[in-house]
């Protein structure tokens, strides 16, 4: 399992603030969670003001596509986004 972040971000940062181990990255658009990285605590989750982070086997199925973008997004050379 990995938490999905999804269009409703406004990359407040919250999220990002409180992860462990730093697996949120900038996007451009919104906020993106390194699935590789990510060890499912969930401490992001209840941060989100505006309720775009999923744990993945909740995802709405028209949001599907986020997981995926997370899974293909290339991270190299990237920082953590806090």
């Amino acid at each position: 399992m990995t938490y999905v972040i999804t269009e409703a971000c406004i990359q407040a940062a919250m999220c990002a603030a409180v992860c462990p181990v730093e697996c949120i990255y900038d996007a451009g658009d919104h906020f993106i969670i390194n699935p590789e990285e990510c060890i499912d605590c969930g401490l992001c989750n209840p941060e989100c003001p505006v309720d775009a982070i999923y744990p993945d086997y909740q995802l709405p199925e028209e949001m599907e596509h986020y997981k995926t973008k997370a899974a293909e997004f290339d991270y190299s050379g990237m920082e953590p986004a806090f």
